[in-house]
């Protein structure tokens, strides 16, 4: 804490509001090296804040003016929270914050160690935002890593780094990058968006030595209308390369600095910061500097890679994270993508908990941050108020960046020309600090500041809250306590999910954040808007169970025979729910023994979660817990070196029960308008699916700004027992559907996760089925008719069951009744090859006897549209019970010898329709146990 008795206040006192204060300008923030400079050459504060400061006191100088990189911190190492990752060979700084769990690593330093290391940051406790695992590059490759220019040119480049070092000239020069995601923690709490939740220090500081873009674009010639230049890293994600673009005009504009950058602060780049080349645009959000990079593709329109359109954009204030997975165009359009930083500040002392004796009232204290804007504009200034904003001060400001203008002609610094002198852009953050008397801050309720840059765009009062939580920058607000004799400094919030601030403190007392006061009442008024609801918290645990498991335990209970299971440490016995649950008994067992955190939750609902209480049986200890992460990290792990590893031996299968595989999406197709049919590579040309007819499979895609998994089961269309290397999927997108959102939206060459077979039903032949029983063993039946009901996409596992029986050219006493809803003739899907299936058991179909009336034909087919065109001739309505009837009959046939009807109703479709057809079967006298639902 910096007070002292001899600095004077910069801020008026109440006590005489009309007396012109004379402001004594403070010191700039620490040197970033205090041996780069010796004392006799700090620079006065009129020198720090002029715009283009005299260059000829530089003669006498032995040390650069500007200041150079801290020391890194001694002694790290690759942290025990990566050994089990794909990162186990990044050596980090444990003092970062890690906001998105142990992996990815996406990281801020705590703000007061930020602002302390000063103007440049430290490799140690620069930020971090990864999509994913770092490509691992060794020392010796460094210097042969190529990349491409590549798209509308006339001469595409392939060069090495080694080319690039040695063929183009190297500059250097201090870049402040900012993650678009700074400062989310605070929407994140007055509503949860996309994303997860930076706090105020996601952005540092650095020296970036490298090749300006803009040389390397010449020398590629682009070609006429061409417009923007995309790049992509070598960091694979489950939606592809990440990759993004900005305009060609940017890139060439000197004054923008667009850098290719191999060094960092003077050293070749970490693993975290894109070693050994990445992008870096001075002024632009962090999402745009890719990172690994591998190719620069010059084009006429903006970039289509799915981290460029559904990543770093600021979507309209009322589109919510549910509405915004049916709106594909509103990401596509490029008014909503983020480029340039917008103007902002930040408050780091008095830090969050600060406290200050009210001994010495008179005491002066320095409160100080920083402030940054964005696209090479300049922080012009800082105001700070104390009451609410009606009345403002002007903070002053520091500008270390200017310091590197004062470099002789031709300067180098890291093997690069400091290019700076020349530019009139400002690419890096500032420093701010004003003095106030504790007896002024005791009055006080908070302390708010806001910046305004050379443009005049000052940092608004309010939130502007978006489905992406980006960009936020209203005025920053540290809450003042006043606790015996002394004062407590609140910030908003604490990054990650650390608790803290007075943003989640007013929230959790019924405030509305939102309604214009900081959730706060005016005068004891009582708000006129509705409070906030708080956020629904789902209890998972019986409270009553008080039981330790150990992993032993656990493990005896991994098999089909009591399944037993875990979900954030707690442990559930899923036996009594075999029989129940909907995905059949093989989605438990196939968790047995396993963390299924991560799966349950992405898929299941409140109720689901809520039903969990039944089950508790425990809690995994510890140790154990440690173990089971352990273990799924390599399991996941070898699965993934396995499928790419040329010294394992191919499977034979594609589906593993308990491990995610993947396959790449190699054709999209349109069959409808709405839906698609969509075909993924499987490991090789030779696998088969794996998936026994009437079985079905879990796609798991992810959402890359949150990384949170995205579930559904589906059921391929493909032949499961002969066709090889392919797996084929129909599914139809929902403009709200968070999955099939998704799905639409991976391009060719991405891949997804696969896993299975589940299911309660599977087809053996002969009309010999398996039926899942409540002990979660399949139990066979024989049955002479299967009545097939669904409607849309509910076809799929129909459709598989059909034609395994009706292609049994040895079987021609099982028969079929199919009856298929859906809108208009256009949405009957798979027409052709039901109709194939129709006629070809047409001509196996047995005579027509008095014992057999019921199967006078081995396969009737009845298409029912609720909106038919004028063309139509067959049903139309709804499945109804007249329907029914009229194509099945009145009811079920008389029961076989063994207690089971000879008839078996398969049905699926939307929930409503599964729920209307059961009542539909139950009411025309139909056993539950003859009604099958996928």
């Amino acid at each position: 804490m910096e007070t002292s008795k001899r600095e004077v206040s910069s801020f008026p006192s109440r006590a005489r509001p009309s007396r012109r204060q004379t402001q004594t300008l403070p010191p700039s923030p620490p040197d970033t090296d205090k041996e780069s400079t010796d004392q006799g050459s700090e620079l006065s504060d009129a020198e720090t804040t002029t715009r283009w400061p005299d260059r000829s006191r530089l003669s006498a100088r032995k040390l650069p003016l500007y200041t150079l990189p801290p020391k890194n911190r001694p002694g790290n190492a690759v942290l025990s929270e990566d050994l089990n990752t794909p990162d186990s060979h990044v050596v980090r700084d444990p003092r970062l914050i890690r906001l998105t769990g142990t992996h990815p690593f996406n990281v801020e330093a705590p703000l007061s160690d930020l602002y302390d290391e000063g103007f440049l940051t430290t490799k140690d406790l620069h930020y971090v935002r990864n999509h994913g695992p770092v490509p691992k590059v060794e020392d010796t490759d460094v210097m042969e890593w190529d990349f491409t220019i590549e798209g509308m040119v006339n001469k595409p480049i392939r060069m090495s780094l080694a080319q690039l070092i040695e063929d183009y000239e190297q500059v250097t020069y201090p870049v402040t990058l900012v993650c678009a995601g700074n400062r989310r923690k605070e929407q994140n709490v007055v509503r949860q968006t996309k994303g997860f939740s930076w706090g105020a220090a996601g952005l540092s500081t650095a020296l970036w030595t490298g090749v300006a873009i803009s040389d390397l674009i010449r020398a590629a010639m682009p070609r006429r209308g061409a417009r923007y230049v995309c790049f992509e890293g070598a960091d694979k994600l489950p939606n592809g390369y990440y990759g993004t673009s900005i305009k060609m005009s940017w890139a060439l504009d000197p004054e923008r600095g667009v850098l290719l950058a191999h060094k960092m602060n003077g050293e070749a780049l970490p693993p975290d910061h894109g070693k050994p080349l990445r992008v870096v645009i001075p002024g632009q959000i962090g999402g745009r500097s890719v990172k690994w990079l591998k190719k620069i593709i010059i084009t006429k329109e903006p970039s289509g890679n799915w981290y460029h359109i559904y990543d770093n954009r600021v979507l309209p204030t009322m589109v919510d994270p549910e509405m915004s997975a049916g709106l594909p165009e509103t990401w596509k359009d490029e008014r909503y993508a983020i480029y340039d930083l917008n103007t902002n500040s930040a408050t780091c002392y008095p830090a969050h908990n600060e406290e200050l004796s009210l001994q010495e009232p008179d005491t002066i204290y320095k409160v100080r941050g920083y402030a940054y804007a964005g696209g090479g504009k300049r922080i012009t200034r800082v105001e700070v108020t104390l009451d609410r904003g009606k009345t403002w001060v002007l903070a002053n400001i520091s500008y270390p960046e200017d310091q590197y203008r004062l470099a002789p002609e031709g300067e180098t610094l890291y093997g690069g020309r400091l290019d700076v002198a020349w530019r009139e852009s400002s690419f890096c953050w500032c420093f701010w600090s004003l003095n106030i008397s504790i007896s002024q801050l005791q009055r006080a309720d908070d302390i708010m500041v806001r910046a305004m840059d050379e443009a005049m765009m000052v940092q608004p009062r309010e939130m502007y809250w978006s489905v992406l939580g980006m960009m936020n920058n209203p005025w920053f607000r540290i809450v003042i306590h006043k606790e015996g004799q002394k004062l407590r400094f609140e910030h908003p919030t604490q990054p990650a999910l650390m608790p803290g601030g007075w943003m989640e403190r007013v929230k959790k007392a019924g405030g509305n954040l939102m309604n214009g006061y900081w959730g706060e009442q005016l005068n004891g008024i009582p708000e006129a808007a509705e409070p906030v609801e708080p956020s629904k918290e789902i209890c998972m645990t019986n409270r009553k169970v008080s039981r330790t498991i150990t992993l032993d335990e656990l493990k005896n209970h991994s098999g089909e025979s009591e399944p037993w299971f875990v979900i954030h440490g707690e442990v559930y016995d899923g036996t009594q729910f075999l029989e129940e649950h909907p995905g059949g008994p093989t989605s438990i067992t196939g968790a047995a023994g396993q963390d299924a955190s991560e799966d349950f939750l992405a898929i299941h609902s409140e109720n689901a979660k809520a039903m969990l209480v039944d089950y508790h049986i425990g809690t995994l200890d510890k140790t154990s817990q440690r173990l089971l992460a352990t273990a799924t990290t390599k399991a996941a792990t070898t699965s993934t070196s396995a499928a790419t590893s040329a010294n394992v031996l191919p499977r034979a299968v594609f589906l593993q029960p308990s491990i995610w595989s993947k396959a790449t999406l190699a054709a999209k197709t349109s069959v409808s308008p709405d839906t698609r049919l969509f075909t993924f590579d499987l490991e090789h040309a030779a696998q088969t699916v794996g998936l026994p007819v009437g079985q079905h499979l879990t796609l798991r895609l992810r959402d890359p700004a949150t990384g949170a998994a995205v579930q559904r089961a589906y059921t391929p269309i493909s032949h499961s027992s002969s066709a090889s290397g392919k797996l084929d999927l129909l599914v139809k997108v929902y403009n709200c559907g968070r999955m099939t959102q998704a799905l639409d939206a991976l391009a060719l060459g991405q891949t997804a996760e696969f896993r299975g077979p589940h299911g309660n039903f599977t087809y053996i032949g002969h009309g010999r089925c398996a039926v899942a029983t409540g002990s979660g063993r399949l139990r066979e039946r024989h049955v002479r008719r299967f009545i097939m009901v669904c409607g849309g996409t509910g076809i799929t596992p129909i459709l598989a069951v059909l034609r395994a029986v009706l292609t049994d050219s040895t079987d021609a006493a099982t028969s079929c009744v199919l009856l298929d809803a859906n809108r208009s003739e256009a949405d009957i899907l798979c027409r052709a090859e039901i109709d194939a299936l129709r006629a070809a058991a047409t001509t196996t179909s047995p005579p027509i006897t008095a014992k057999n009336n019921r199967h006078e034909r081995r396969c009737r087919v009845t298409h029912v549209l609720s909106r038919p065109g004028p063309g139509w001739t067959g049903a139309r309505g709804y499945i109804d019970k007249d329907l029914v009837t009229r194509e099945v009959g009145p009811g079920p046939s008389t029961a076989s010898n063994d207690g089971d009807g000879d008839e078996l109703v398969l049905i699926c479709g939307p929930k409503l329709f599964e729920e209307s057809m059961r009542a539909i079967f139950l009411e025309m006298g139909w056993k539950r146990e003859d009604l099958v639902f996928f």
